[in-house]
């Protein structure tokens, strides 16, 4: 047959075994489409999961995991079926029959094929990387590529760019010097091994032994004798593939002395002519193995063979012929040398040994040595594609060219091309962090001294806008604007051209520094090394990094501005290259810094490109400089983080992986983020001055950021150890501090024994030892001293959190590959990584949210004390929200409970009356009973609200757990909120009873008097009828009142018990001082207290240097001590009078529970203002000053209501009635009608309204609380700061800063005023309780009809009981209402029917027509009172600018709010010169300056310790400079009158702050208060 046809068949028949193949390994779809890098890098459930191969189709992804983990069992695949054969079935003798049938290989898949097969599919970027894994596992790698489909063949020369190879040849043994270089550019002599026709040597088995040191073989080239190896190849011959031998300079170990490349060629050569003929171009020998020759052998004989040609033969095979060997021989003119034949008797050893002896010397004395990139000419002559030809490929690298081609010296290229990262940047990053730490303000005003560094800012950002972009730079950004294959080309090349310039220049320096470092007396060399060997290194990095602050510094020029517009897409260009897989550089490493508008905007832009896809979760990676961290999340993720000893990563990089919808519902996220962080405590960086600083940054933002943090460590290194740790424990204390507990796992490297991890277990312990004392000493410096252990700061147990990797290398470098020991156990820690992620409690943050974790931790990162400077709108968001829900819990406690006394209350006041519905008659055991169900009542609702935290905490959305910290405040709240209500709803029982005891009485009296009168009228009638004399209403007008003097005059009046009300106050006055000594008790007697509280208090002090004291402070308008207490003063008897007034309106009779309120109310103040030192001569007088005032005034009320309920005047009030009724009842008229109308009247509609007046109060504070201003603190204070600004008033100012409650309560006042002015949803609320109250009268009434009475006496009373705990009907009325009374009770209850729908109809006529402002003064609730109580919280304000504290709960252990204020505006003014004083508290607690006050008895003290004077204050420093930019604006503006109004000269106000606008200023406070 001739050759053309047998091609054609082969061809033919390669055709189907193509199509089968990728049939059979599902890659059809891939073959067309090919493979990208983003399908491999996903997390999906292959690479979480150890299911062996079950199919054909599973192979190349099993193949493609265990080669991304660079595991070098990645050939070794083959399926391993469901189906198990049963065994137990079979008989004996058919099991043995089985030896002898082994397990055919048909229908196995060759390794070779599946590479193959995956090369075809795959894009370039694929093909590098599987080239790049196989070349460190020591497997060869396609060199050329045949597609048997198209019969091409293309030189992989693209997928081997990336490959780097050290060696040391023996001319460099003794120096200990390397050579490294890209192995495509290396010139090296290429030995090739080919076949020609059958062959039974296993060619590929003798290059391993070839290759191979005798301590240790390993399969360089599959082979027939390996997994699978011997299955037929369908579509791997013509396979050209490629290895290296590299020497280590070891005389011993090294095989060559020299590198050598060797080259294997699968099939017949007489099939893969081209194949073969560029091998022979190529190489320095070609070995031809054979068995049986053809004596014509024409393939042998061409002439254009620039290779030596050596034969390779079998003598033990059986068609070996000599004769033929020896003509071909001849033929070719090949001597003995060039031929080699295993004999008879020789061994594979042997052979072996022959054979490394010849290629030896070919190394040694060939002259033909060529680089992969030199064969590229050679492949295009025979037709060879190559696979940089493509079009994308071949632009992209001019335009990488372009850029390199310029460098001539990296540091002047970096300085001219690159100007804005340079100096400018370094410059900016220290103006940055000193306005944060001001370490060198000195003397100067802190508000100035911040100004001036704002300025210098301006002017360096408007130095880098000066510089026009650079050539490099445009071109950069046009080919990263490029689509995306030519674009991922572009960066590729771009960092392989630069990593070959840094290589060449870096290696130079390191090594100077090694000699230097060992004499480490010069530090200022080593110093300068440190510095070149920065300046050295250019990576992409730099020019991303140059692309953000082009970006940064355009963002200070105008929003118009062509230039700012013309890089608006800058962020989104570098998203896209993010979401290709490109990292991101996070931190810049030389600046130390983030350029956080580059970052926020990029990131943002990234949000945009995925939404809603967009929650992440992140890993990464902490450790000591050079132990591998950047290979060890390659290997983990397969991804592509720079690694070379060339350079080492500076700064932070992070990275996005797609996770798979497969994985998602068990991570659920959509991305992993990893970050890849500088070494610590790196060589590089320890010469600088602030390396201890960097590092600690670093830590603290990576850690922040991290849901697991892997802290990578050298054991045999326990001093570097020690200092990482102490890094990260710093780091991960000042997170839980922050309300974030991350997860933690180290990472032991090299550690090599199989019994590692129980061998370590007094490691273990010892590092757990070591990280308990570094947290204690952590805690100390940090302040945070209740941390003892490392657990108590982080989840981590010393057996789970540590895992134990063997070295990276099986043997020695450059020949080892890979451990697999070391790919296993990174693959066990990705799993286990994967697990906890999967397990986390809280919920995956999104991007936006990362961003903004990543704003606010850089922002405390800058500050020199991290936990005190942490703000994060995350955190303020996660707060605000815990306390709106536990504002709304609280509220309908309070509603509830409301209710709940509304109700008791009716009950108390209908006791022993018609309308009791008790069933005991004693009213002591009825308040037990009460006082019972009211803490029955208060536990359930205590309960409730402590199960709606506990409740709130278990959810994983909103970021519940950065506010774990605040849960016990919460906690506590909930609790001492019960207390409160406790003694409030018993004091009101208490009251209400005694009261309703002492009214009893005179009821009864009332109605014995009541009873004798109607008797005597009763008399009257019989006896004017008796006359049967037709009588005049004149006439009998006459009779009745000749009865009625008589009658009374005999009735005996006994005078109700009056109370001293007076003493009583003065006795719970004394017992509320008596605690307070003796001095207290002197004070007291000196004023009786009918004298006190008749003038306005007036606070003065003894002695004379004091009074003189005060008197300088008041002409100079400064605030002193006496001022300070006459202003808590006013505020306390403001308050105090308004209960007192409350009380007064309810017209009871007095009760002693009323001053014990007042008097706790009046501790309760006093205690709040402890900044204030609280003098006992001062409280006394202003005790006594508020009792005698209360005392007055509820004598007068307790006078009043004596004089109300007398029952001579009771009597003579009612004297119409019973002439009235006289009268009707002598003329026998109808009273149904008018005793209804009075019924109505006189009972019921009084009850109607005062029931209605209770129940307003809670309505009127519910609905207030359903808007925004009202539903917490802080935005209770947004609101009003706004209305302040909106409204431009000074007054206003002057009015919120001296008298803030007096204000804050008009102000809430002023709200429901407007809120209500309309009058619809007031009116709503009462038709509401009115319509409530009315369908109880006619269910009553309607009741009482049915149970036949027979009189109306009965009927009344049984409407009343139905109505005992719906309403106070009032027995005055009823009593007087019975007078007389002989309707008829049907006609009654018609008739009082139709009086109840009038009385409606006129209460809703009367709600409408009555003012919101008259209403409010009727409510029994207070709601602006109540209100402006919840609103203002604990009422503490910021001891040195007196703005009020936001802290949710009543009863919180910190006290802070948003937005400190200029102390100017609290009337602080400097001594010397009477100028207001600008400085802002947020500011001072981070300087060097000192304060003093009351409270630290006039000594002067630290602002940066001011937590030792006022611990329960927490002022954290501005999250930014425009952060106090509201009263920056405000004082600017309202400067002159401030100064007027406090008696002092105006501030002198910084430039900047005059430049903050209106705008400005609402967008600080929008900031600062979180409003989105």
């Amino acid at each position: 047959m001739d050759t053309d046809s047998m091609k054609t068949r082969n061809s033919a028949h390669a055709n189907t075994q193509m199509k089968s193949l990728l049939e059979d390994l599902g890659l059809e779809q891939l073959y067309k489409e090919k493979l990208s890098m983003s399908t491999i890098l996903q997390i999906d459930e292959k690479t979480i999961t150890d299911e062996p191969a079950r199919c054909n189709s599973d192979l190349p992804w099993y193949f493609l995991k265990k080669l991304m983990m660079v595991n070098v069992t990645a050939r070794n695949v083959k399926c391993t079926p469901d189906s198990a054969c049963d065994g137990a079935s079979k008989n004996t003798e058919s099991d043995f029959d089985d030896l002898f049938d082994s397990e055919h290989s048909d229908h196995m898949l060759n390794p070779l094929d599946i590479i193959t097969a995956l090369f075809l599919c795959s894009d370039g970027f694929v093909q590098q990387e599987m080239t790049l894994k196989m070349s460190m596992c020591q497997f060869s790698v396609p060199l050329l590529l045949p597609d048997c489909d198209t019969k091409q063949c293309t030189l992989m020369l693209w997928a081997m760019r990336d490959i780097v190879k050290k060696h040391r040849p023996q001319s460099l043994s003794e120096s200990r010097g390397f050579i490294e270089d890209r192995i495509v550019v290396s010139e090296l002599p290429m030995i090739s091994f080919v076949r020609l026709g059958e062959c039974s040597l296993s060619k590929s088995e003798i290059l391993n032994k070839l290759l191979s040191n005798s301590q240790q073989y390993h399969d360089t080239f599959v082979h027939s004798n390996m997994e699978c190896g011997d299955s037929p190849r369908r579509i791997s011959n013509g396979v050209a593939e490629i290895s290296w031998y590299l020497p280590c300079g070891n005389k011993n170990i090294d095989i060559f002395s020299e590198p050598v490349a060797v080259a294997n060629l699968r099939g017949d050569i007489a099939s893969f002519e081209t194949q073969f003929s560029f091998l022979c171009q190529t190489s320095a020998a070609v070995f031809v193995f054979f068995d049986n020759l053809d004596s014509d052998c024409q393939l042998l004989m061409n002439k254009h063979h620039k290779a030596e040609i050596f034969l390779v033969g079998n003598h033990q095979s059986s068609r070996f012929s000599k004769e033929v060997l020896k003509k071909v021989a001849t033929k070719m003119g090949l001597t003995a040398r060039n031929i080699l034949l295993k004999t008879k008797h020789m061994n594979d050893a042997d052979f072996v040994k022959n054979l490394r002896k010849t290629v030896s010397n070919v190394v040694e004395n060939s002259e033909m040595k060529m680089g992969i990139e030199q064969m590229a000419d050679i492949a295009h002559e025979l037709g060879i594609w190559v696979d940089e030809d493509c079009p994308e490929c071949q632009t992209a690298k001019n335009n990488a060219d372009a850029i390199t081609a310029e460098i001539q010296d990296i540091l002047k290229y970096k300085e001219t091309q690159l100007p804005l990262q340079g100096q400018i940047w370094k410059e900016l990053t220290g103006l940055e962090k000193e306005e944060f730490r001001l370490r060198k303000v000195g003397s100067e005003n802190i508000e100035k001294y911040k100004s001036d560094l704002q300025v210098q800012k301006e002017k360096l950002r408007k130095k880098q806008n000066s510089y026009d972009m650079s050539n490099a730079m445009t071109c950069f950004i046009n080919a990263i604007s490029s689509p995306g294959t030519e674009r991922s080309y572009f960066l590729k090349w771009l960092r392989m051209n630069l990593d070959n310039l840094s290589r060449e220049k870096l290696s130079d320096l390191r090594e100077q520094y090694k000699k230097k470092y060992q004499n480490s007396e010069n530090k200022e060399e080593i110093k300068e090394i440190d510095r070149q060997l920065s300046n050295s290194s250019l990576g992409t990095e730099h020019f991303f990094r140059e692309m953000g602050q082009i970006y940064e510094a355009s963002l200070s020029l105008p929003e118009t501005d062509p230039s700012r517009q013309q890089l608006q897409h800058l962020p989104k260009l570098c998203a896209g290259l993010l979401l290709d897989g490109f990292p991101l550089e996070l931190v810049d490493g030389d600046a130390s810094n983030i350029p956080l508008r580059w970052v926020s905007d990029v990131l943002s832009q990234l949000n945009d490109l995925v939404s809603p896809k967009n929650k992440i979760l992140v890993v990464t990676v902490l450790g000591v400089q050079s132990t591998g961290k950047s290979t060890l999340l390659n290997t983990m993720f397969g991804v592509q983080f720079a690694v070379s000893s060339g350079r080492c990563t500076r700064g932070a990089f992070m990275l996005l992986i797609r996770v798979n919808d497969d994985v998602k519902k068990v991570l659920n996220c959509d991305f992993m983020v990893i970050i890849d962080t500088e070494g610590l405590k790196s060589p590089e960086l320890a010469q600088l001055d602030n390396s201890h600083e960097h590092d600690n940054e670093l830590a603290t933002l990576v850690v922040g950021l991290s849901d697991i943090t892997i802290i990578n460590i050298a054991m045999e290194n326990s001093t570097e150890m020690k200092d990482i740790l102490q890094i990260v424990v710093h780091a991960f204390l000042r997170m839980k501090e922050v309300g974030k507990k991350p997860k933690c796992q180290f990472v032991h490297q090299n550690v090599s024994d199989v019994s590692a991890h129980e061998k370590n277990l007094r490691d273990r312990k010892l590092l757990l030892q070591q990280l308990n004392e570094m947290t204690q000493a952590a805690a100390k410096m940090e302040k945070k001293e209740e941390n003892k252990s490392f657990t108590d700061v982080m989840e981590y147990s010393p057996d789970t959190g540590n895992w134990y990797v063997p070295g990276l290398w099986n043997g020695n470098p450059p020949m080892a590959p890979v451990n697999a020991g070391y790919s296993e156990a990174v693959y066990e820690l990705k799993k286990n990584i994967i697990q906890m992620l999967g397990s986390c409690e809280s919920s995956a943050n999104n991007i936006l949210e990362f961003t903004e974790w990543t704003e606010s931790l850089w922002n405390a990162v800058k500050h020199e004390n991290f936990i005190f400077s942490f703000r994060n709108s995350l955190v303020a968001d996660a707060y605000m929200r815990l306390c709106t829900e536990f504002n709304k819990w609280e509220w309908e406690f309070k509603k509830e409970m409301y209710t709940w006394v509304t109700e008791a209350d009716t009950r108390i006041y209908n006791f022993g009356t018609v309308a009791g519905q008790s069933e005991t008659s004693n009213m002591s055991d009825f308040l037990t009973h009460l006082k019972s169900e009211a803490c029955t009542e208060l536990s359930k609702w205590e309960t409730k609200l402590l199960e709606n935290l506990a409740e709130y905490f278990k959810q994983t959305e909103g970021h519940v757990y950065l506010v774990e910290g605040y849960r016990e405040d919460f906690v506590n709240s909930a609790k001492s909120l019960r207390r409160e209500m406790e003694n409030s709803v018993i004091n009101q029982l208490t009251a209400a009873a005694d009261i309703r005891q002492g009214m009893a009485e005179i009821d009864r009296i009332k109605e014995k008097h009541t009873k004798q009168i109607e008797e005597r009228v009763c008399a009257l009638i019989e006896e004017c009828r008796k006359q049967k004399v037709k009588m005049t209403d004149k006439e009998l007008d006459k009779v009745f009142d000749k009865m009625w003097y008589k009658a009374v005059n005999e009735v005996s009046f006994s005078k109700p018990r009056v109370t001293d009300v007076t003493a009583n106050v003065s006795h719970y006055l004394r017992t509320n001082l008596s605690h307070k000594g003796s001095h207290a008790c002197d004070l007291l007697s000196q004023k009786r207290l009918q004298d006190c509280g008749q003038v306005p208090f007036k606070y003065t002090v003894e002695g004379l240097y004091k009074q003189f004291k005060h008197q300088v402070s008041k002409w100079f308008n400064v605030e002193d001590h006496v001022m300070a207490l006459q202003k808590i003063a006013d505020h306390i008897i403001m308050d105090c009078t308004e209960i007192v007034t409350d009380k007064v309106k309810t017209k009871n009779n007095y009760h002693d529970t009323y001053i014990q309120e007042i008097l706790h109310m009046i501790d309760e103040k006093l205690q709040n203002n402890q900044n204030v030192k609280i003098e006992i001569e001062f409280e006394v007088p202003l005790k006594q000053h508020i009792c005698g005032f209360a005392a007055r005034q509820f004598k007068k009320m307790h006078e009043d209501f004596l004089r109300e309920n007398d029952p001579y005047r009771c009597l003579n009030q009612n004297k119409e009635k019973f002439r009235a009724g006289f009268k009707d009842v002598f003329h026998k008229r109808d009273q149904c009608q008018k005793k209804a109308e009075e019924f109505t009247e006189r009972c019921l509609r009084p009850a109607v309204e005062d029931f209605i007046n209770r129940s307003l109060g809670p309505d009127i504070i519910g609905e207030m609380k359903t808007k925004f201003e009202f539903s917490t603190r802080m935005f209770f204070q947004y609101s009003i700061l706004m209305d302040l600004l909106s409204k431009k008033d000074f007054k206003k100012y002057q009015s919120y800063i001296c008298s803030y409650e007096k204000y804050a309560y008009k102000w809430v006042l002023d709200c429901i005023l407007k809120h209500f002015s309309n009058g619809t949803t007031m009116f709503e609320f009462e038709d509401q309780h009115l319509q409530s109250r009315i369908n109880s009268i006619n269910i009553a009434i309607n009741k009482a009809k049915t149970e036949k009475s027979g009189n109306l006496k009965t009927f009344v009373e049984n409407v009343c009981q139905k109505l005992g705990d719906k309403l106070v009907i009032s027995q005055d009325a009823l009593g007087a209402f019975m007078i007389l009374n002989n309707a008829d009770q049907e006609q009654f209850a018609h008739w009082l029917t139709v009086c109840v729908k009038d009385m409606e109809q006129a209460l809703r006529k009367k709600f409408k027509e009555t003012s919101i402002q008259m209403k409010l003064k009727s409510l029994r609730v207070n709601p602006q009172r109540e209100l402006l109580s919840q609103m203002i919280g604990c009422g503490k304000q910021c001891p040195f600018c007196k703005a009020p504290c936001e802290a949710g709960g009543r009863d919180h252990k910190e006290h802070h709010t948003s937005l400190h204020r200029p102390e100017g505006l609290g009337r602080y003014r400097w001594d010397g010169t009477e100028k207001l004083v600008i400085d802002i508290c947020s500011s001072l607690v981070v300087s060097d300056l000192r304060f003093c006050c009351a409270a630290t008895n006039g000594e002067y003290h630290p602002f940066k310790l001011y937590t030792e004077i006022f611990p329960d204050w927490k002022i954290a420093p501005d999250a930014s400079l425009q952060a106090s930019d509201y009263w920056k604006y405000v004082l600017a503006k309202f400067n002159d009158k401030f100064a007027e109004a406090y008696n002092a000269k105006p501030a002198d106000i910084p430039f900047i702050w005059k430049m903050i606008t209106y705008k400005q200023a609402e967008e600080s406070l929008k900031k600062t208060f979180n409003i989105k």
